[in-house]
């Protein structure tokens, strides 16, 4: 069954959310905000994150990141100070953009939806008190992690293909971030999500084959970015939530449950390699307690 949007948050109470200002981010801010719960917008457009945030209420606030730069996200850190963060939901993301490169010469959608989620998830862990959201997408099914050349150095390059592989990126890492909490004993939870199809501006324009599969369901899923968030929601809220992946049981469409993962995110000898590639690249080392 789908989460109530107007209904009370449980326990946690303070929401961190990147990619706040537009989208499912939004969405999800604005339900969470809704429901009463503090809620941090973070992003770039921080004039957008500042209206949103007014219009959520007092209760929330907008604070500037650029996943594409790891200096911001060790600014963004610092600025936090200690304030503790109940749920961290991983939410922000680029798509099918053409070969460009973050601050820190990454490929931009590989650096930005891994790396940089990685890095703040790295940074923010000990402030975390109950769960690690990572926004994946079904997408992932498509993907392939190339271990030699994450950052097309040497392949050649595809718009989808890199966004394939930076969203089964975030499914790997919360899978591993979920086994290495687990074994910590830890009290935090690693839980991955993915939205299906939702009507944003992100997957409209990108001169791929995505462009297709966004106006099919403009016209015949007609699911609205509050739609799409039901699932990020329900993950950052549910209480018996304590791993895997949730989605939509249509996969594009439908009410949010636990999903099947495909084998192809489930190889733990990959998802280690990854992990330490992603200490590397980033200089973040964290070990769960």
């Amino acid at each position: 069954m789908a989460p109530d949007s107007t209904a009370s948050p449980v326990a946690p109470v303070t929401y961190l959310v990147t990619g706040a200002t537009s989208g499912v981010g939004e969405a999800t801010a604005r339900s969470l905000g809704a429901a009463g719960a503090t809620v941090l917008l973070a992003g770039r457009n921080t004039a957008a994150g500042e209206r949103i945030a007014s219009e959520i209420g007092p209760n929330a606030s907008m604070h500037r990141l650029d996943l594409a730069d790891l200096d911001s996200v060790h600014e963004f850190s610092r600025t936090l100070g200690d304030r503790t963060i109940d749920v961290l939901v991983n939410n922000a993301g680029v798509m099918a953009l053409p070969l460009t490169r973050t601050r820190d010469g990454f490929e931009m959608q590989f650096g930005t939806n891994h790396l940089g989620h990685f890095a703040l998830t790295g940074l923010l862990l000990d402030r975390i008190t109950t769960r690690v959201v990572t926004v994946s997408s079904a997408a992932y099914l498509l993907g392939r992690l190339d271990l030699d050349d994450l950052n097309w150095e040497y392949r050649r390059y595809s718009r989808a293909g890199a966004y394939a592989q930076s969203k089964l990126a975030n499914l790997v890492f919360s899978l591993e971030l979920e086994r290495r909490l687990a074994a910590a004993r830890s009290r935090l939870r690693a839980i991955a999500v993915h939205p299906g199809y939702a009507a944003t501006e992100v997957g409209s324009n990108t001169g791929t084959w995505f462009d297709g599969l966004f106006g099919f369901g403009k016209k015949i899923l007609q699911r609205t970015s509050a739609q799409g968030a039901e699932s990020v929601v329900y993950a950052a809220t549910e209480p018996t939530m304590a791993g895997g992946l949730i989605g939509p049981h249509m996969l594009l469409y439908g009410s949010p449950h636990q999903a099947r993962i495909a084998q192809r995110a489930r190889d733990r000898d990959v998802a280690r390699r990854l992990w330490e590639l992603s200490e590397k690249y980033t200089a973040v080392t964290f070990s769960p307690q």
